[in-house]
């Protein structure tokens, strides 16, 4: 389907000319909740910083088209203003629901937290196994995947997303561009890139989901900030893999899927990218896990 061109005027229309009081978030840019008709739908309209980046997400986007993928609505390219036109997702990101939990806020509980893991990994199964040239993400994180009102989760932020090798080539080789703690060590050392960087980063955010804990956080205690090095002597003991488990769970989860989770996580999360299971074996082995039926103990 193809984008719909829109001039600033209708986009500052959509958000009474950007008015704070509309803004959803201000990450890396500023995002505002609009209304394009009267009585019509809500969207999500983002001011990107860049030309180019503007440009990758456009394109990526307009090749995509998958229920785990946001949709793009259009964009609007005038004089120097650049935005971009979602869908609309009314609970925000995983971010908002995992970290810095309001005491009046109800926690993910485990199947909801599962279910947000098999739809993230089924959008990276689409990236990378049905659209071809493959789509690298390179810039996977909770902030990055949004939710609708029953809890499935989109991918978004594809400004830095970048086409996979062709033919019999490898990798591609790309400026190290991501985020401190979900890129992959073998990208972050040599610029090369393939799908198993993102197999890592979706390996932290599982790890995230489990824990409740932001992947590197310094208002915790030295030896707790970085959550792989923290997680690290658990993960070799499959004993303690409970001990991983948030506390805003209350143990109501199955130990027996809680261990499967974690084993996943460990396995997409090593240093080696040949050791990563491929994103069809993770999608295959998340799906058991997400459906409460088929984990009655």
């Amino acid at each position: 389907m193809d984008s719909q061109v829109f001039t600033f005027q209708e986009l500052a229309l959509a958000t009474a000319n950007f008015r704070p009081e509309f803004i959803l978030g201000r990450r890396n840019s500023e995002v505002f909740k609009g209304q394009l008709e009267i009585d019509g739908p809500f969207v999500a309209i983002k001011r990107v910083n860049g030309n180019r980046e503007f440009l990758v997400e456009v394109l990526m986007l307009s090749l995509v088209r998958h229920p785990n993928l946001v949709n793009l609505i259009g964009y609007c390219a005038d004089g120097d203003q650049r935005l971009l036109v979602y869908e609309y997702m009314p609970l925000g990101s995983l971010e908002d629901h995992l970290f810095d939990v309001a005491p009046d806020q109800r926690p993910l509980d485990w199947y909801t937290r599962m279910k947000i893991a098999v739809g993230v990994a089924k959008g990276l199964e689409y990236l990378q196994i049905k659209v071809n040239p493959s789509i690298i993400h390179r810039n996977l994180k909770p902030s990055v995947v949004l939710l609708d009102e029953q809890f499935n989760p989109k991918l978004s932020g594809f400004g830095l997303a970048k086409l996979g090798p062709i033919g019999n080539r490898l990798h591609v080789s790309a400026r190290v561009v991501g985020t401190d703690g979900y890129c992959a060590p073998e990208y972050a050392s040599t610029g090369l890139l393939t799908s198993m960087a993102d197999v890592y980063s979706f390996g932290v955010v599982l790890l995230e989901l489990i824990t409740g804990k932001r992947v590197i956080d310094t208002m915790r205690p030295a030896d707790e900030r970085c959550l792989l090095t923290w997680a690290n002597s658990i993960l070799k003991d499959p004993k303690r893999f409970p001990e991983l488990a948030d506390p805003l769970l209350r143990g109501e989860f199955p130990e027996s899927c809680l261990n499967q989770a974690v084993t996943i996580a460990a396995m997409c999360v090593q240093e080696e990218s040949t050791a990563r299971p491929s994103i069809t074996e993770i999608v295959a082995s998340l799906s058991l896990l997400s459906n409460p039926i088929s984990n009655d103990d």
